[in-house]
């Protein structure tokens, strides 16, 4: 006998915190798949990402947010607005902070913001694999908790998993009757063309290490399944702001170039599980991270960069 849609639940999740602090690497980790780029550099992520996790009658959907940081153009502009954005209208905040670092002025803004809005908020204490005293994550705590009354605070370690299934125990008791919003087998809401070009992207950032700024996009001009085969045409276009960065990322006799493709091909068939012929090109589009105008062509919302 099936189950009656009112018995099934669901809660929207934002997951915010600074950057670099691990929050895309433990959605992941969440999900069991990966639905948003990680790397070491901040600011990677700068769209929401929904991730969506469903067990049994309970459905979790996570917005995974930029990083908070003080913007310097009107692309970091757009990320903090979508992080005022996300956490509206969400049944919960996750807060994910480092293990054994200090609650700063970004953490003191978001627990503000939690009590103007009455949020329920979980605190998730992440990189616990990386402490040498545990002492240290106590102290953590007990500062965390006088600033506000978080529902729960779990420490973990999206590196190993350590304390991931006591987190989402924490973030199910967050979800309430109503049914559910997505498809059981959901994992994630995103086209396939932005997932695309958010795995370019991330072998980007990893592959160049600090040599290219964030001063990157990456459009996808061709999406298509080959008739009567199990293949995938994948065309992109990597936008940079200058020709000397243009240089690195193709290499010497277009090495590195190659090897971003390789590694985003290979991700790209574990994702959509089937071949794909991936082709890049790469164009330089001059301060494009303060034209309103490109910012639109490269897909993000021209009203996220009004004041």
């Amino acid at each position: 006998m099936e189950n009656n849609t009112n018995q099934k639940k669901s809660a929207f999740i934002a997951i915010v915190g600074r950057p670099n602090v691990g929050k895309s690497s433990l959605l992941n980790r969440i999900l069991k798949a990966k639905v948003a780029i990680v790397s070491s550099k901040p600011q990677t992520t700068r769209t929401r990402i929904t991730g969506v996790l469903t067990e049994d009658d309970i459905q979790l959907v996570f917005l995974d947010t930029p990083g908070m940081h003080k913007p310097k153009n009107s692309l970091g502009k757009y990320m903090v607005r979508s992080v005022s954005e996300s956490v509206n209208g969400v049944d919960c905040c996750m807060l994910v902070v480092e293990a054994g670092k200090e609650a700063g002025q970004t953490e003191l803004n978001l627990i503000e913001k939690f009590k103007a809005m009455d949020m329920p908020a979980i605190l998730a204490i992440n990189k616990i694999d990386m402490l040498k005293e545990k002492d240290v994550l106590m102290k953590q705590i007990l500062e965390y908790s006088r600033y506000y009354d978080f529902d729960a605070v779990v420490p973990v370690s999206a590196e190993d998993g350590s304390g991931l299934r006591d987190l989402k125990d924490e973030l199910k008791k967050q979800a309430m009757e109503g049914g559910h919003f997505f498809e059981d087998d959901t994992l994630t809401d995103q086209p396939e063309r932005v997932l695309a070009s958010e795995i370019i992207r991330e072998k980007i950032l990893r592959l160049t290490d600090k040599e290219i700024p964030h001063g990157i996009a990456v459009v996808i001009e061709k999406l298509r399944m080959r008739e009567g085969r199990e293949i995938l045409d994948v065309d992109a276009t990597i936008y940079c702001e200058r020709e000397t960065h243009k240089r690195i990322l193709i290499g010497k006799n277009g090495s590195m170039l190659k090897k971003i493709s390789s590694y985003a091909r290979q991700d790209m068939e574990r994702f959509f599980d089937c071949k794909v012929y991936l082709q890049t090109w790469i164009k330089v589009k001059e301060d494009w991270r303060n034209s309103v105008q490109l910012m639109r062509n490269f897909g993000y919302d021209e009203n996220d960069f009004k004041n």
